[in-house]
C-alpha cells in the first residue's frame, strides 16, 4: 500500500465536515481519504486542540 499524505487544507475539510455532522464514510468518500483511522486521529487531535499536527 501506497503511501499518502494528505495536506493541510484535506485535514481542516475534514475537521469542517465532522462539525457539521457528516459521517466518516461521507467524508472518506468525498475527499478520497483511505483510512478511517486517519480521519478518527485528525478529529482526535483537533478535540485535544493539537492542531499543530497537522
Amino acid at each position: 500500500m501506497k503511501r499518502v499524505a494528505y495536506s493541510v487544507e484535506t485535514k481542516n475539510k475534514v475537521i469542517e465536515m465532522k462539525i457539521k455532522g457528516c459521517s466518516i464514510r461521507e467524508i472518506m468518500d468525498q475527499l478520497n481519504i483511505r483510512s478511517k483511522t486517519q480521519v478518527d486521529n485528525w478529529w482526535k487531535w483537533y478535540r485535544n486542540g493539537e492542531t499543530h499536527r497537522f
